[in-house]
């Protein structure tokens, strides 16, 4: 017994934590993670209190808990990263090496290599190393749908009063906060919170209250109103993708009863009551004007689909280099590219956004890093959605107590997958990438004690 106090009152993780509250003793370190996800809500434009130096608020604070992370290894001497956990969060550094390198412009290509260490590499791994325990996750995973919440009830007030994005001619599409120049960051903001509160609303947490059971479903059912208002299609789809894999993974009986609740009052929603307008219904008929007679918007991703892939094929094992597509694009591209995209409205006037990226993360990596890169992301990214499955079925299987975070985790992981289809990294909520990653990370990589307590 004495030796064992002597070794517990020795221990260097004791010291620094005993000194704080029980309750906050090991959960501190996440104050900048929740600061950097709420923070992202601060207004893109005009806003010098959202910048310092030109940076947005919620990057620097991922930069202060990645310092944070750092500081906890040197002093307090834990474990940093398994062996596994090494491998899947670094190997997308060795796709940006060989793409900084290769660049025909290394200074240019510099900050994008520094961009795509913090979004893959650097903060997933601080969120993986920061979380402790399931109520971390929850904490962090409570402060997306936070956000999501905020965000959506200021996109329906957008479309309410016609204080929104511009929209064929009206100012009427939800944005939230972001303005127009960056129209799909509210709905992959609301897209991360309906999938979260999905998770929680079909497994509640043990223990958990009432109101928790009660407003969780509730805020899923309630954010669909400002997803669908944003008028994203990517983001629909990705939400559709996460949500039904939330809603698989409960188990089979509970799917067959949820999907039949949804397929119901979708039909009396959409059928019976004639819900959803005519903008609406066009937006959802463009998702499959493929060969027809696609919008603009459409023809203009084709087209940028089709410049990436030629660069790839120009070279195809390490690409053109980071930061390499704007440059690259009118060489490959077809005169049917247009000059940008027409953005308005939400307080911006009317500008001309060009077209610097494929607006597809997986063709933006193949073009810029080429085979190599691309292999080395894509890779991390699917060993974390097959890992967060397998240990999502395995909780099951056991009747663990963080099956809850299972779902959330592989819910949004695979909300993050789909989305890339139609979407990349830029803009504000850039840095919510690199958590989401994170907290699927820290459910398919974390030891087997963290991820199954309470």
């Amino acid at each position: 017994m004495a030796l064992t106090a002597t070794a517990a009152s020795t221990a260097p993780a004791a010291a620094p934590e005993r000194a704080l509250p029980r309750r906050w003793g090991h959960r501190w370190p996440l104050l900048p993670l929740i600061a950097a996800v709420l923070l992202v809500a601060v207004p893109a434009e005009g806003a010098e209190a959202g910048s310092v130096f030109g940076v947005p608020s919620a990057d620097l604070l991922s930069g202060a808990a990645v310092l944070v992370c750092a500081g906890r290894l040197l002093f307090l001497r834990r474990r940093p990263l398994t062996p596994a956990a090494a491998v899947v969060l670094g190997l997308p550094v060795v796709g940006l090496a060989v793409a900084a390198v290769t660049a025909a412009d290394p200074v240019a290509a510099l900050p994008g290599c520094v961009r795509y260490l913090q979004i893959f590499v650097l903060v997933p791994a601080a969120v993986l190393l920061l979380v402790r325990d399931a109520r971390g996750f929850r904490a962090v995973a409570g402060a997306l749908v936070l956000l999501a919440v905020v965000q959506g009830a200021t996109g329906v007030h957008q479309y309410v009063t016609g204080s929104g994005a511009s929209y064929r001619g009206e100012d009427i599409r939800a944005v939230g906060t972001f303005g127009p120049g960056d129209v799909m960051a509210m709905a992959t903001v609301v897209g991360y919170g309906l999938v979260a509160a999905a998770a929680y609303a079909l497994r509640p947490p043990a223990g958990a209250p009432r109101r928790l059971r009660v407003w969780a479903p509730v805020t899923a059912v309630l954010l669909v109103v400002p997803l669908t208002l944003s008028f994203s299609r990517g983001a629909w789809i990705a939400t559709a993708a996460g949500t039904l894999a939330v809603i698989a993974l409960t188990g089979l009986r509970q799917a067959v009863r949820v999907l039949a609740v949804l397929g119901a009052a979708g039909i009396v929603l959409v059928g019976g009551l004639g819900v959803g307008s005519e903008m609406i219904s066009q937006r959802l008929t463009s998702i499959t004007e493929v060969t027809g007679a696609p919008d603009r918007s459409v023809n203009d991703r084709y087209t940028m689909w089709a410049a990436a892939a030629g660069m790839w094929r120009e070279r195809p094992a390490t690409g053109v280099g980071l930061k390499g597509f704007p440059a690259h694009r009118d060489g490959h591209a077809s005169i049917g590219l247009s000059a940008g995209s027409d953005t308005a409205g939400a307080g911006q006037e009317f500008r001309k956004q060009p077209l610097l990226s494929p607006h597809n993360m997986y063709l933006l990596v193949l073009s810029e890093q080429g085979l190599i890169g691309f292999t080395a992301l894509a890779g991390s990214w699917a060993a974390l959605l097959v890992g967060g499955v397998r240990r999502l079925v395995l909780a099951r299987a056991r009747r663990a107590a963080a099956v809850d975070c299972g779902l959330a985790a592989v819910g949004l992981m695979t909300w993050q997958t789909v989305d890339f289809l139609y979407a990349d990294i830029g803009g504000p909520s850039t840095v919510l990438t690199g958590i989401v990653l994170g907290l699927a990370a820290w459910w398919a990589l974390a030891e087997p004690e963290e991820a199954t307590a309470r």
